[in-house]
């Protein structure tokens, strides 16, 4: 685990060294926009450090959390992380439900405001997932994220 990502609403969500995942998201977390956040099925948003790496790469803004992943994953092959997969992270069990679709609040996060960078339509596996919780519990940064 990277980095675990929360804020009081919108982005960017700040890192903090740990929180618990519970069944509506991470203690310290909110959506500002339930119409397309949240929920059982959006209940937690990731993402991966290597994705942000060579979007950074590429000249993007990016950071950890500011496109509002509240986990961002470092080791895993992202092309296998899809919906449908489960995962353990941390104390945490998670089963991934969809494809995040980007919005114009992450605009300032791309040179060139082209949110759909990260779009699973136009650029397959570089997407942020949404989660529904299976199991709560505990996650810290440094903590694995594995696949199951």
């Amino acid at each position: 685990m990277a980095s675990i990502n929360v804020s009081d609403g919108g982005v960017p969500k700040l890192p903090v060294p740990e929180s618990r995942i519970l069944r509506h998201g991470l203690e310290g977390d909110r959506q500002r926009d339930l119409r397309f956040h949240g929920g059982a099925d959006r209940a937690v948003s990731l993402f991966s450090l290597e994705r942000i790496e060579a979007l950074q790469a590429e000249g993007h803004p990016i950071v950890s959390g500011s496109i509002g992943e509240n986990l961002t994953l470092a080791g895993l092959d992202w092309n296998l992380v899809v919906p449908g997969a489960r995962m353990r992270v941390g104390d945490a069990l998670l089963e991934l439900t969809r494809y995040a679709a980007p919005c114009r609040n992450i605009t300032g996060s791309f040179a060139d405001g082209n949110m759909n960078r990260v779009s699973a339509k136009l650029h397959a596996g570089w997407s942020r997932l949404y989660a529904r919780v299976i199991e709560e519990g505990l996650v810290r940064v440094g903590d694995p994220a594995a696949l199951l």
